[in-house]
């Protein structure tokens, strides 16, 4: 029997080996047109586009978003239903994902007591490591934790074991939190002139505090409890009835034959007020808070939030408070000096963490550093932290602009960091506008070609160098580069800063020059916001515009937001003879089927809820009656759904001419939000976009200097040269621009640059170089003048 002739013919590869492709067809998400997609596994594809494009549609609200949702369905009804449901986008195909791990632009939460360490596994594993080795040996790791309180109870229990029979029982919990403070590190002063007027009785209106009026049911509360005379003026009152007015604990009261509870103004205001982070408070009551509320360090624990005990426990002389408050870079070296076998596991895990922190840029943190202080990229890059370490394969990682807030000199490690997870074998998804994480790329989708309902669309997919040949916005700005500006701008006066401490500056003076562009560049870190956000004086009338998120429900869009439906309900109303409630969604005009919503959300129990849209008002919010209105031939549904550009022409002429709205149109369109409709939920815009609608929501705002915190962030290069050109609109009319940017456009095209460093953290806070972006280049002293020296060829 002969044998069978050998062949070096390779094995038929595998079946399983065939599913390397992401494919995506028929996406409609917000303003996708049909969108199809093959996206290479295990790859690092990026895609780009104008603003507005549909990127974050495609990549986050469809594949992200339809991964995340399959996973959830895999657990049990009881599981699923402690979880945000999510309806299935809108798409035909959806083949081949992965489990995504999406890492976004998203502030961390604002709570006080959420730091730098908690917010990550640091602190727990400092908690354990001080339980195990501090000296004095106080507790277990709850008694180094300031979100834990110390609690002592005692009393009797009953067990029934045959007979029954009561056993005494003690219980008691160490905690570290500091009990002045509470472990918020800060304390409250009220200044009682601002909460009411002493020389009226209550029943005079004695309280100035929003919301506090005697006409409704305080005034009952005050006039039956009976703890003091409501018709006597307040600095009559002796030191009891202030003391029931002001600290009074909670009290059941009975008024009127209804079964109430009492307690004083300063509780009352604590936890109606103070528990809320500042930017979510309506602005009146932002006003009253910062009138009448000062925030002192606490002097019990000197703002370290931790207990005296707490404190008082040490590794090698240092505390758990002296360790949160080190720059993570020396925190990690300090770790690395401790050799003790007996927590060699925990020990290895924590110099892990601490060495990623270093290794993404982000050394120069301390633990202790709140949460909500970080700029969108610093949290972005925290909230990578968890997977630089992890074992996970074949797992598809969805990054927003993960260069945000990075200085050039950074973006050269991120982009390592990115290579590093696709080297793993993942499948790494970037939305991206810096030409610099562009190159990297294996794939690139190009989407566009415009904005909005002109974008939508598939312009490229391919190659880098198929890219930049390819005729796209984006392949046509990709080698983009600013030249330098032949003369600069003379500044008409200098705004000082002397002795600037905050964070860590070191006494820094600097004369800012005003009635020019100026730049504030520097590594991230190095104390650019601490400059102009903490030292500028407050006389100085700046108006500041940061990147802090538009807190907006599903109802509040461009038109609430900016004061612009005001007008356009009044031309409504005048041209039509009605009341201009009328033409609001959230008032009377509402459509009574979906309240105004236009869509109506039906829970389905175990199952993912939907939203389907109205059948009455067929999504425009708005009764029948409502739309017979019409001002200039439109209906105001219609005038919501118009893009600004359009609106802007409708109510600059003719029968709908409204002077106070085109004023608003014009100032949207002039920072680059032309594309955006009226009535687009707010919950829609990307970071970028909201920061240049508070841009145009500021600019009517009386003030002689603008300071703009990284305004480029989320922009393509092609709306960087828009945004240029109204920075010199705005210096041109007067005024002064102070700009915190790592852009190189904006540094090149400045009149004058300041730039900290040398680096981060301890290592930056000084002042390297002040002058005009011809002698930095020329100078090239800086790493910011490195940079910028490359960038425009010198």
């Amino acid at each position: 029997m002969s044998k069978a002739p050998k062949t070096d013919a390779p094995p038929a590869p595998h079946i399983a080996d065939s599913h390397d492709l992401i494919r995506v067809h028929g996406a409609r998400e917000n303003n996708l047109k049909d969108v199809s997609v093959e996206i290479p596994k295990r790859r690092l594809t990026v895609f780009t586009g104008v603003s507005g494009s549909g990127k974050s549609s495609l990549v986050f609200d469809t594949i992200a978003a339809e991964s995340q949702r399959l996973i959830n369905e895999t657990y049990s009804a009881f599981v699923q239903g402690f979880m945000p449901t999510t309806a299935r986008p809108e798409v035909d195909v959806l083949d081949g994902l992965t489990t995504v791990i999406s890492v976004d632009q998203q502030r961390m939460g604002a709570d006080p007591r959420s730091t730098v360490g908690t917010a990550t596994d640091a602190n727990a594993m400092l908690r354990i490591l001080f339980s195990r080795l501090g000296d004095p040996h106080i507790g277990p790791p709850s008694a180094y934790s300031f979100n834990t309180a110390s609690v002592r109870a005692s009393g009797a229990i009953t067990v029934e074991r045959g007979a029954k029979k009561a056993v005494k029982a003690t219980y008691e919990k160490t905690g570290g939190m500091c009990p002045r403070c509470e472990g918020r590190g800060s304390v409250t002063d009220f200044d009682l002139t601002q909460l009411y007027d002493a020389g009226k009785s209550l029943n005079e209106g004695a309280l100035t505090i929003p919301g506090y009026s005697v006409d409704g049911w305080y005034g009952r509360i005050f006039s039956g409890c009976g703890f003091f005379d409501p018709d006597k003026p307040i600095r009559e009152f002796t030191e009891r009835e202030l003391h029931d007015l002001l600290h009074k604990e909670p009290t059941k009261i009975k008024v009127e034959g209804i079964n109430l509870t009492y307690e004083g103004l300063i509780p009352k205001i604590q936890k109606s007020f103070l528990t809320k982070d500042k930017e979510a408070m309506q602005p009146h009551i932002r006003a009253f808070v910062k009138r009448a509320v000062t925030f002192t360090t606490c002097p019990e624990c000197d703002g370290t939030r931790l207990s005296a005990g707490a404190r008082s426990s040490k590794i090698k002389g240092i505390s758990i408070a002296d360790a949160c408050a080190m720059e993570i870079r020396d925190l990690a070296a300090w770790v690395r000096g401790i050799d003790e076998p007996s927590v060699a596991p925990l020990l290895t895990a924590l110099q892990n963490t601490l060495d990623s922190f270093v290794e993404i840029g982000l050394g120069y943190l301390s633990l202790e550093r709140p949460a909500g202080t970080l700029s969108g990229g610093e949290a972005q890059r925290v909230k990578m932290i968890r997977h630089l370490g992890s074992s996970l394969t074949d797992v598809t990682y969805v990054f927003d602009e993960p260069t945000s807030g990075l200085h050039p000199h950074d973006i050269q490690r991120m982009n390592e960091l990115l290579l590093r997870l696709r080297d793993k074998g993942n499948t790494v998804l970037v939305v991206e506008h810096k030409p610099e994480v562009i190159a990297i790329a294996d794939h690139v989708v190009d989407l566009g070609p415009g904005a909005g309902t002109a974008g939508g669309a598939v312009c490229f997919e391919g190659t880098v160098a198929g890219l930049r040949a390819s005729d796209t916005v984006t392949g046509r700005h990709l080698d983009d580069r600013a030249s330098l500006k032949e003369t600069v701008r003379e500044p008409t006066g200098v705004l000082q800063i002397r002795g600037a401490t905050a964070n860590n500056l070191r006494g820094v003076d600097v004369d800012i020059p005003l009635g020019v562009l100026v730049a504030v560049t520097g590594v991230a870190g190095s104390g650019k916001s601490s400059l102009l956000h903490g030292s500028i004086p407050a006389d100085a009338g700046v108006v500041s515009v940061d990147q802090a998120p538009i807190r907006g429900s599903r109802r509040s869009n461009p038109a609430t937001y900016t004061g612009l439906l005001d007008p356009i309900r009044k031309a409504f109303a005048k041209a039509n003879g009605v009341k201009p409630a009328l033409f609001s969604a959230n008032s009377e005009g509402a459509c009574p089927a979906c309240n105004g919503a236009g869509v109506v959300y039906t829970d389905l129990a175990m199952m993912a809820g939907v939203a389907t849209t109205c059948e009455d008002c067929e999504g425009r919010r708005f009764e029948a009656s409502v739309l017979e209105y019409r001002l200039g031939g439109r209906d105001i549904s219609e005038v919501l759904a118009m893009p600004v550009t359009e609106a802007e022409e409708f109510f600059g002429a003719g029968e709908a001419r409204t002077p106070a709205a085109h004023k608003i149109l014009t100032r949207l369109a002039d920072v680059g939000l032309g594309y955006l409709t009226l009535g687009q939920p707010l919950t829609t815009l990307s970071g970028g976009e909201r920061q240049r609608l508070k841009l145009a929501t500021h600019m009517a705002d009386k003030g002689g200097v603008y300071v703009l915190d990284e305004p480029t962030t989320g922009l393509h290069l092609a709306d960087v040269e828009n945004l240029l050109g109204l920075l010199d609109r705005i210096v041109d009319s007067g005024k002064s621009v102070i700009v915190i940017e790592h852009h190189q456009a904006v540094m090149a095209h400045a009149d004058w640059i300041v730039d900290l460093g040398p680096g981060a953290g301890h290592d930056g806070g000084r002042i390297v170089f002040e002058g005009t972006p011809a002698d930095l280049v020329a100078a090239r002293s800086t790493l910011t003048g490195e940079h910028l020296a490359a960038y425009v060829d010198a």
